[in-house]
């Protein structure tokens, strides 16, 4: 079973966290490319931040609905970035995770990484008795994602990986505010969007939360 290195850094600021990754993520190739071999070395950063909205390098500008004096008047900002996928929105009482890992020293591809990362995610809801599944044509996980008219997202995944090296990752909604996905298309395409705690209707404790992914996501490898 897998052991990462956990580091969990509360309410940071989104761009500061993208240049600790991209930093971290730099310091694992150069490891790599000294002995020319996978490395176990790792770091999984589990953050919360700011109101901010995000467009990956092939998504549409047009998906963010707000704009300028709006944006400050929401007290949001925006990034493009790097990893695959559309808009998407990161706020307070959303666990966003950023596995930074070596793809080949666990000797799976991409898409079986992705695959893992919703099965930890769609294991960790389960034990708040909430079912999460795929859906046909996207990644992330949803809720009621067998019904076309009923599904909603309750967690977003965007990877970045340079020499099967990962960034980027996961974003889960837990207390988040919902209202700041109305100003966005969501990943390019109209679905609802949910929560642990619009399921559920109540506040939920976050390093709960923390403690079960953990838990899942060693489980996966």
């Amino acid at each position: 079973m897998a052991t990462f290195n956990y580091n969990d850094i509360g309410l940071k600021d989104y761009k500061e966290v993208w240049d600790l990754q991209e930093q971290i993520l730099s310091e694992i190739v150069a490891e790599k490319r000294e002995p020319k071999k996978p490395t176990s070395k790792n770091q999984f950063i589990l953050v919360e931040h700011p109101h901010v909205y995000t467009l990956g390098k092939s998504g549409d500008e047009k998906n963010l609905l707000a704009h300028g004096d709006f944006l400050k008047k929401i007290e949001a900002t925006f990034y493009k970035i790097n990893r695959g996928g559309d808009i998407t929105y990161h706020g307070p009482g959303q666990l966003v995770g950023y596995p930074i890992i070596d793809l080949e020293y666990y000797n799976i591809g991409v898409r079986e990484y992705i695959e893992k990362m919703e099965d930890a995610i769609i294991s960790t809801i389960a034990e708040f008795g909430l079912k999460g599944g795929r859906k046909e044509g996207a990644t992330g996980v949803w809720l009621d994602f067998d019904h076309p008219s009923r599904s909603r997202k309750i967690c977003a995944i965007g990877v970045r990986v340079s020499r099967y090296v990962t960034m980027h990752g996961f974003a889960l909604n837990v207390n988040t505010d919902m209202r700041y996905f109305s100003y966005i298309n969501p990943c390019g395409l109209t679905f609802g969007v949910t929560s642990i705690q619009q399921e559920l209707g109540k506040e939920i404790n976050m390093e709960e939360v923390k403690e079960i992914l953990k838990e899942k996501f060693n489980g996966m490898y």
